[in-house]
């Protein structure tokens, strides 16, 4: 199984903006444009049986340019909200600066970073892992089950949800990691337990 992000940070529009972009259907900058075809590369001695994506634009595009890269014709996509990035509520659509100013500095920290505290009227990372991984128990890991091989493209935060499931990562840990942006993690599923390959 391969679980990939956006390319970079500046792979969204409202990024380039400096923005929270949360639930906001906003498409792929050029930037992530050709980060998509880049990781495309790194797939492509992956054989892909089904891929599950969330349906916001930007994940929907990465897959498209991802599939067209490879010359593959998948008809096995699905799109689930469960794997949509992290709702930011209130602070949706703010500049993170000027968010900063407003709430604080250690505020928006707190928001952004710890795994039980959320934003007014969002998502905490706990409320991700909470849609996430019992989506991807039910279907994702039925068909690694099954031996199919199988491509997550998802936002940043449900992606890391779904990590903190795979190598277990503790309440406490889950804070500090980051996943590099455009970074394809790779794991081996043996009987419900995985392995982090690269």
């Amino acid at each position: 199984m391969v679980v990939a992000s956006h390319n970079s940070l500046r792979a969204i529009v409202w990024n380039l903006e400096n923005k929270f972009t949360g639930w906001t259907d906003v498409p792929l900058s050029q930037e992530g444009i050709e980060g998509a075809k880049d990781a495309a590369v790194g797939l492509r001695d992956f054989k892909i049986d089904k891929i599950y994506t969330s349906p916001l634009i930007r994940n929907r595009e990465t897959v498209r340019l991802i599939l067209e890269k490879l010359g593959i014709k998948n008809d096995s996509v699905i799109y689930d909200k469960s794997l949509d990035e992290r709702d930011y509520g209130e602070l949706t659509g703010l500049d993170k600066d000027e968010a900063k100013k407003k709430f604080g500095e250690e505020q928006i920290g707190l928001w952004r970073r710890s795994y039980n505290i959320a934003p007014p009227g969002g998502e905490s990372l706990n409320d991700v892992y909470d849609r996430a991984v019992p989506f991807f128990i039910k279907y994702i890991e039925k068909d690694l089950k099954e031996g199919k091989n199988v491509l997550v493209v998802a936002s940043h935060n449900s992606l890391r949800a779904i990590v903190k499931y795979l190598e277990n990562i503790s309440d406490e840990k889950i804070i500090d990691l980051e996943l590099p942006f455009g970074a394809l993690r790779k794991y081996e599923s043996n009987e419900g337990r995985y392995s982090l390959l690269q």
